[in-house]
């Protein structure tokens, strides 16, 4: 199973206060701990919402609102994607994490090509199997 680790954001983070070396110490021994043990895919951090953008659509067109946004619990900070064999694995592994105390993260499966049923034709499931070989390449 794969899951999204979702890191939320805080004050802190949103005011672009930059991580200190000890931090940063503690969560390159966790990732390479995840890593070595097969499930880390991915992890980074996002810079403040000052420096990013949504799009909001309406009517097949999009409009832009530029950070940065209000803090609330929707946020994110960074993420880790990560495969464990169950949620309680994923729970496991996120418990030991190396974040700040009043720190949260949200853990989401990630969709599979099964969990869509016969709506994902054949041709549809070829075309994703080929497009996430061709994104590898790069």
């Amino acid at each position: 199973m794969r899951f999204m680790v979702i890191v939320k954001a805080s004050k802190d983070s949103e005011a672009g206060v930059m991580p200190d070396t000890e931090l940063l110490t503690a969560m390159g021994k966790f990732n390479e701990e995840m890593v070595k043990a097969g499930i880390m895919e991915a992890g980074e951090g996002l810079h403040p919402t000052s420096r990013g953008a949504r799009i909001k659509y309406s009517g097949g067109q999009g409009s832009v609102s530029r950070g940065p946004f209000n803090l609330t619990n929707d946020l994110t900070a960074g993420f880790w994607l990560i495969q464990t064999k169950s949620m309680e694995e994923a729970i496991d592994w996120m418990k030991r994490a190396p974040l700040d105390r009043g720190s949260e993260v949200e853990i989401r499966q990630i969709f599979s090509a099964e969990d869509f049923g016969d709506a994902l034709t054949p041709e549809l499931r070829e075309q994703e199997e080929r497009l996430r070989a061709q994104a590898a390449k790069k």
